[in-house]
């Protein structure tokens, strides 16, 4: 049902109430299920009237929808139980034991059996859990606030439990509205009308007598406001005024529309025999706000044995906060004041094309890699990071023998070409061409400047407008749009043409392909201002609306594709963005700061899901994606057209504007500037790697990973998702880059640096708790301005840094020492346990993205605490099988990945309670999990040292492989082997007591090897540094070494002396466990040692990094294979 459908609903509801319809009221909520009259059910409870109760429950849930639904019928129905057996009624007790309570035996069979025995009682009481039951109204009453508990956590009850805040008689109110409209609409309106139904639309009568034309259905009035009144419903209302056939919501259409014209009351009415049409297409995007949460406190030894984190959004792929719940008085943008910081507005690089860009792209992976399309048919292809051109391409017909005579006779006519569009393909590895004259070109990229000729279509008649990728079926396919009036799908491997849709009766502008919950659809807009939409099918299109401004309009969606957005122009220069409601095809939101008369088609693009920008008055504007007032605008420096063009790398740190005189601006905000700095020391040697024999480690690289350069250190995707081997997973931001230079004169000695005394780096030794004995799990928040460590007797730690003279950041540092901190309330979080000895169990914690909760185990049931009041929200999954590791999935924050001691990974959705997928493939308890967002694939490590790739789409198996161990070692029952994603999101750390590698994802191969000596302690822990450039790891003998991470090669180590006072080394059980990397500083990690103490480390100032690395041997930086396992004989001898 739509939006305005579901608020009539409301307006009738106020209409019966107020006119004393009182049991329709109830029936109509109960039908509806838009509105659960708390009231209402509280009295019919208290009544004791449990069959109208549960009848009007049936309306919003059923017994087996989810744990909350299954313990509030069963607490209605043991309170009827009881009640019967109180008053002695035997035979009516038993008939609802059988059929009101049985069904819950299939759940606890022993719970039943117990019920059951109730009945030999002569007084229930008599059973030890039922002896404080007093008479039948406080039973009621005490019942009654559990349930009230359970309905408000139930995520069935959500949006439900309040009713709008309405104006009294609002659908009056409404109706009057209406007749004032169609009486102002009368040829002879008469002074005062006499309306005496609402049955027929109003006309007053004519003087001879006859009636005037009914002016909803007048063509020339039915249009017509009346001025200073009140609007009529036009096209975009509920109810359609015209004959013709009404388009369904904008996303909302049914797979096979019918023959017969019909008014679209509602878009989402599920037809007979119809596809299921996904509810993300049917409903309107939830605001982006949650509302406090208040987690139920329900302890029962019933039938739900846990309660349930149920207070997360129901939309998906949110990469922004893994929980996004709020806290009571902080509004969901709170951040609001400086979020212009975020913006890219600092201009960082000027190039010159040559020729004037008409359309821009950045690669999806390599995100510093600029794809270029200009006014006279060249592609260029740039590394803005260096600067450097690697590609030149100018306009040529591949092979002109194969094109239609009109293309033919057009060039001879006039060879001038311009390039409308340039696009990637979604992993990189393609980029496709639409030119203004018939034809698409697609190129394959294999990384450097090695760009190579695919396919060549010609397409459409006239100019190619548009080009968009999409795989519907899992099969990649290229999509166009041209003056021809037609949108053609293509195979991308073959070039076969799949599908052609007509209808436009305008040429067709721009393409946007996009999918639903497996609905693939495309939305195409005209020069017309006629935006329609098609699945890939035949059957024409499912929708026709007008886009404000009726001319060229492009549409896009938010990067978590949850919102839609259109941005347009007029023929006289009025433009406008907006953001559209899908179920409704109605414009929702028109964002305000346009020039009255645009010089130029303003170009949009979104960003980050929260921003918007657009090249107008020359200048780049921006506004936040939730207001629609401007939020700033930048001249970058001047220079720039009318109406620039425009385009934001995948992170948003990134934006390319096109400037005059053929330039290209640059523009970056803080971590692009940190991204474009590391290449500034760096020397782009393309053409030479080029003329190299092929080195094993690009064998091993398929195009799209290619497209990530040939040497890890050289080329780091910005602000990836890295997923951490403490259950992290976060976006990182705020790097801070390595400005130093790292090149190294080969003719110099390089010497190991050794750190072995305290005033040869900076350490801080962070405030003990007396509590504790070891230190299990270790991690930043994300903030970096903590440190939270889960111990192994299940407690967790805090310290906290705050703002000073000394640290003005307020981040973690290693010169000032933290609070050790804890709520008011002085709780501790502390982790369920299960029978055995905590301090034998295994740890696991996930820290949400926002710092507010971290999910946490320790052998028990997984708890999810709040990190402001360390107050426990929840427990979940009793062992047995225990989790052993917790990953979030960076794209739905509802799916959790759990690895389990039984060797099995469980993929767990929080907001339904349900285990969707169960991974089986590891014969020993999971050690570390990692998402990769580029790849869409979970990595999965165990203690049978076997690693596994998954698909994140279907859970199946991808590849598997088991660790290269040393001659004569095998893994042992306590053998962790971890795993954590490059920056990259294509390569991943391996860490083993016996070693560290990095391995490629799409191969699963070894591409790099360290090997710990077997005469040398076992690594304890390792992870890479927040820009991947370095590999922190500690060893058992105390040691902490730091290893360059592009090749795997020793460059500093800190030895025990240097941060254990002189009486600890003489006891061996004193060592690192875990190890973490600060979020923001790469120099900068902390360690957490088997005595429960934490140590932050960082180099002294005047050093700035840890050791210099050490000089490549015959080129072994890029060569990324095994042969040198285990690093220099040197190094090896260090160890």
């Amino acid at each position: 049902m739509s939006s305005l459908s579901r608020e009539l609903v409301f307006l009738i509801l106020q209409f019966l109430d107020e006119e004393k319809f009182k049991e329709t009221v109830h029936k109509l909520e109960q039908e509806s299920g838009f509105f659960f009259n708390m009231k209402y059910f509280e009295d019919e409870v208290h009544n004791g009237n449990w069959d109208e109760v549960e009848k009007y429950l049936s309306g919003f849930t059923k017994v087996d929808d989810n744990r909350y639904s299954m313990k509030i019928f069963f607490e209605i129905r043991k309170q009827k139980y009881l009640e019967a057996l109180d008053k002695h009624d035997r035979s009516k007790a038993v008939e609802i034991l059988v059929k009101d309570l049985k069904v819950f035996a299939s759940f606890n069979e022993e719970l039943f059996k117990e019920i059951t025995q109730l009945l030999t009682l002569e007084n229930f009481r008599e059973n030890e859990q039922l002896s404080k039951y007093g008479d039948t109204k406080s039973a009621r009453a005490i019942m009654l606030v559990e349930l009230k508990k359970l309905i408000e956590a139930n995520p069935l009850f959500r949006d439900k439990l309040q009713f709008p805040n309405l104006k009294n008689s609002r659908l009056r109110t409404l109706i009057n509205q209406s007749l004032n409209w169609q009486h102002q609409l009368c040829k002879t309106p008469r002074p005062n009308p006499d309306i005496k139904t609402l049955f027929v639309d109003h006309s007053c009568g004519q003087p001879n007598g006859a009636r005037g034309p009914s002016p909803a259905n007048n063509p020339l009035l039915g249009s017509l406001p009346k001025a200073g009144g009140f609007p009529p419903l036009g096209a975009h209302g509920p109810f359609q005024p015209t004959q013709a056939q009404v388009p369904t919501p904008l996303a909302g259409w049914m797979s096979n529309p019918p023959a017969v014209s019909h008014p679209a009351v509602s878009g989402s009415a599920i037809g007979l025999g119809g596809p299921s049409i996904p509810a993300a297409l049917k409903h309107p995007r939830t605001p982006p706000t949650n509302p406090s949460l208040d987690f139920p406190s329900v302890e029962s030894d019933h039938v739900s044995k846990r309660t349930r984190p149920m207070g997360l959004t129901d939309e998906v792929n949110l990469p922004v906060n893994v929980l996004p719940v709020s806290f009571p008085g902080h509004s969901g943008h709170s951040q609001a004041f400086n979020a212009s910081d975020d913006l890219p507005k600092t201009v960082a690089r000027t190039l010159n094309q040559g020729s004037s860009p008409m359309s821009m792209d950045f690669h999806p992976i390599q995100q510093t890699l600029l794809l270029v399309g200009t006014n006279v048919g060249d592609i260029g292809l740039w590394e803005v990071g260096s600067r450097d051109k690697l590609v030149l391409k100018n306009f040529k017909v591949w092979d002109l023998s194969a094109c239609s005579m009109s293309l033919q006779a057009a060039l001879v006519k006039d060879p001038g070409v311009s390039v409308n569009r340039v696009i990637w393909s979604p992993d990189g590895s393609l980029f496709g061409v639409a030119y203004s004259r018939h034809i698409v070109q697609i190129y394959s990229y294999h990384g450097s400047d090695d760009v190579r000729q695919h396919l060549e279509i010609d397409a459409h008649v006239g100019g190619v407008n548009d080009l968009a990728f999409s795989s519907p079926n899992k099969r990649l396919c290229v999509i166009t749009c041209g003056d021809d009036k037609t949108i053609k799908v293509w195979d991308a491997a073959t070039g076969a043409k799949q599908y052609t849709f007509e209808g436009h009766d305008a040429p067709v502008y721009s393409v946007c392909p996009h999918y639903k919950e497996n609905i693939q659809f495309i939305f195409s807009t005209a020069l017309d201002g006629k935006i329609k939409a098609w699945l890939y099918d035949n059957m024409g299109s499912r929708v026709d609306y007008e886009a404000p401004g009726r001319w060229c309009t492009t549409m896009a969606y938010s990067a978590d594709g949850t919102r839609l957005f259109s941005c347009g122009t007029s023929k006289e220069g009025d433009s406008h963005i907006v953001e559209w409601n899908e179920s409704e095809g109605a414009v929702k939101r028109t964002y305000l700061g346009f020039r009255k008369r645009s010089l130029g088609v303003v170009q949009f693009d979104t960003t980050k899901n929260r921003f918007l920008a657009a090249g107008d008055d020359f200048n780049i504007k921006y506004w936040d994606m939730d207001n629609v007032q401007l939020l700033t605008s930048v001249e970058a420096d001047g220079g720039l057209p009318a109406s620039p063009r425009i385009r934001f790398n995948k992170d948003g740190t990134l934006l390319a504007v096109s400037a005059n005189e053929n330039g290209i601006k640059i523009l970056a905000n803080t971590d692009g500037l940190r991204l474009l700095r590391t290449f500034e020391n760096l020397s782009y040697d393309t053409a030479s790697r080029a003329s190299e024999p092929p080195k094993p480690a690009l064998n091993t690289i398929t195009a799209a990973v290619a497209a990530s350069g040939a040497a890890m250190a050289e080329r780091v995707a910005s602000g990836g998702s890295v997923s951490g081997m403490n259950g992290d997973n976060r976006i990182m931001v705020d790097v801070k880059p390595r400005i130093t230079e790292e090149t190294n004169d080969k003719s110099k000695i390089w010497k190991l640096t050794e750190i072995s005394e305290a005033s040869q780096c900076r350490s801080q030794k962070l405030p003990e708790n007396m509590r504790v004995t070891k230190i299990s799990r270790l991690i930043y928040t994300n903030s970096g301005n903590a440190i939270l460590a889960l111990a192994s007797n299940a407690i967790h730690l805090l310290w906290k840094w705050q703002r000073s003279e000394r640290n003005s950041s307020g981040k973690a540092t290693a010169s000032v020492s933290p609070q050790l901190w804890q709520p008011s309330s002085g709780i501790l979080m502390t982790n369920d346990v299960a029978e055995t000895n905590p301090e034998e169990s295994v740890s696991c914690f996930a820290l949400s993205k926002n710092d507010s909760y971290v999910m946490s185990a320790s052998g028990g049931k997984i708890s999810l605490f709040n990190m402001m009041t360390f107050k426990t929200m929840t427990t979940f999954m009793p062992p047995p099988p225990a989790a052993t590791f917790l990953a979030f999935h960076p794209q739905d924050n509802n799916i959790i990945a759990i690895g389990m001691d039984d060797s099995t990974i469980q993929i767990y959705n929080v907001r339904v309670d349900e285990v969707k997928s169960k991974l089986k493939g590891h014969s020993k308890r999971i050690t570390g999990l990692a998402f990769s967002h580029v790849l869409n694939v979970l990595v999965s490590s165990g203690a049978d040292a076997q690693i596994c790739v998954w698909s994140s789409d279907g859970w199946e198996k991808q590849k598997a492989r088991y660790l290269q161990l040393p001659p004569g070692r095998s893994p042992t029952a306590q053998s962790d082997t971890r795993v954590q994603f490059h920056h990259d999101q294509i390569h991943f750390l391996v860490v083993h007591d016996t070693q560290l590698a990095i391995y490629e994802t799409t191969k699963l191969e070894c591409v790099k090897q360290w090997l710990a000596r077997e005469s040398s302690a076992p690594i304890s822990h390792a992870v890479f540094s927040c820009d991947s450039q370095l590999v922190y790891a500690s060893f058992l003998d105390s040691t902490v070494c730091v290893f360059t991470a592009s090749n795997l090669r020793l460059r500093c180590r800190i030895n025990p002396s240097a941060y254990l006072s002189p009486s600890v080394p003489s006891s061996p059980s004193v060592h690192p466990l875990v190890i973490a990397a600060h979020p923001q500083e790469p120099n900068q990690f902390a360690l957490g040692l088997s005595d429960g103490m934490v140590h932050v480390f960082e180099p002294l100032e005047s050093e700035g990094k840890w050791g210099v690395p050490q000089p490549a041997d015959n080129g072994s930086t890029s060569n990324a294979t095994a042969a040198s396992v285990g690093g220099s004989g040197a190094e090896q001898a260090q160890r």
